[in-house]
């Protein structure tokens, strides 16, 4: 959930084999939704989870969702 929270939504990523491989890394594409396995599926659902937690937790007597809703994280 951490990283959902600190790297923004996830992204299901694919090899993209039509490219060749540069440093001995492998280069990624996103997957169109069409290409998601089942477990692919599963995986977008951990934001919107993150966010039910987050937002259950906050205090809704002083607003702190609006105010968290317009902050930038800076982690460096």
């Amino acid at each position: 959930m951490w990283a959902v929270i600190t790297e923004g939504p996830l992204k299901i990523m694919k090899p993209n084999l039509a490219f060749a491989i540069s440093n001995g890394e492998p280069q990624f594409l996103e997957k169109s939704r069409h290409e998601y396995t089942g477990e692919d599926k599963k995986k977008p659902n951990l934001d919107n989870v993150a966010r039910d937690i987050l937002y259950k937790t906050l205090d809704k007597d002083k607003n702190m969702f609006s105010k968290m809703k317009t902050c930038v994280m800076d982690l460096f």
